[in-house]
């Protein structure tokens, strides 16, 4: 059967590990050829050790064993330049580009008044600015080709609601969502379609490291994964901590692809069934009688009017799901 991006080009930052390496591959094995960028280099103000080169020779590696071709190159995403020479040198070695999966993005931790300048600098450069400048450079070569195409951001659950401790990354998040929305109008004429990932904690070494224990179990001396585990599964509906890579790139992968080919403008979550901000104001879901529908008020006015449209946009209305929510909140 053809792959479902069977012929495509799809640019990824971010790509040397993480949800950005799993986006690679899974396109890969759907048929993608990729253009890759990773800075492959530590910034000073994050807490955790970043990609290496050895991290984006690795992601070549596994492109490239699932038979397609990729062109791989360290770049800053905060350098506009540097980042539009190595999407067009990709374009220009692989014919085309279709697909933009704008994933690179760093966190760090602390208090809004303690944060230093530098600190919230490097997350605004990387998590908006970047994203903004890798957009940028692409919107000339998806254009050019005349096909439409989709580009897909990366924000976080954060950008939907805020937490401590994260003011420039929850600020970036949101950030974010507005370039998404405001994308989207500007590029449907051209058939361009954009959309927004807003994960939860995934299961990389942006999430995984001993700077998040540190900060989310302020109990333990020494915190582990296994010391948050136990927390976070209390946190969602669904009894699992995190998710995994491949649960993001499941989702870029619809949204790359023409089955998600009329869906623009949206944000798609992964919250493993936990509450989030912007259901507080929701009406608490009641359970109806034996053998019955679940119950809401807003489902209950529509039956009553006896519609099943209405019915379908209570529903819709009430969960606060906007076009599609796979489900997706988080950090890269």
């Amino acid at each position: 059967m053809t792959g479902r991006v069977e012929g495509k080009v799809a640019f990824i930052t971010g790509a040397a590990r993480g949800q950005g390496r799993s986006h690679a591959i899974t396109l890969a094995r759907e048929g993608a050829d990729i253009i890759a960028v990773d800075l492959c280099a530590q910034i000073g103000t994050v807490p955790y050790p970043m990609a290496t080169p050895e991290d984006l020779a690795q992601t070549v590696k596994e492109v490239e064993a699932a038979g397609r071709r990729i062109v791989a190159t360290v770049a800053d995403v905060r350098d506009y330049d540097a980042l539009k020479e190595a999407l067009d040198d990709g374009v220009a070695q692989l014919g085309r580009l279709d697909i933009v999966s704008a994933n690179a993005g760093i966190t760090s931790y602390g208090r809004a008044e303690d944060l230093a300048e530098q600190t919230w600098r490097d997350v605004i450069d990387v998590d908006l600015t970047g994203v903004w400048h890798a957009v940028k450079a692409a919107i000339p070569h998806l254009r050019a080709g005349g096909r439409g195409g989709s580009i897909i951001v990366t924000s976080s659950d954060l950008g939907l609601k805020a937490a401590a401790n994260q003011a420039h990354y929850v600020a970036a998040s949101h950030g974010v969502i507005g370039l998404m929305r405001t994308l989207a109008l500007e590029l449907a004429a051209d058939f361009i379609r954009v959309n927004a990932l807003a994960p939860t904690a995934v299961d990389t070494p942006m999430v995984m490291n001993s700077a998040t224990y540190r900060l989310l179990r302020p109990d333990l001396e020494n915190p582990t994964a296994d010391d948050l585990a136990g927390p976070a599964t209390a946190l969602n509906a669904l009894p699992i901590p995190w998710v995994e890579p491949v649960d993001i790139s499941n989702a870029v992968l619809w949204l790359a692809s023409d089955e998600s080919r009329y869906v623009t403008g949206s944000r798609c979550r992964s919250t493993r069934g936990g509450s989030s901000s912007d259901r507080l104001d929701a009406e608490p879901w009641r359970p109806g009688p034996a053998g019955s529908a679940p119950a809401c008020g807003g489902c209950e006015q529509a039956q009553s009017a006896g519609a099943l449209d209405s019915l379908a946009a209570a529903v819709l209305a009430e969960l606060r799901v906007e076009v599609v929510h796979v489900g997706l909140d988080g950090v890269r």
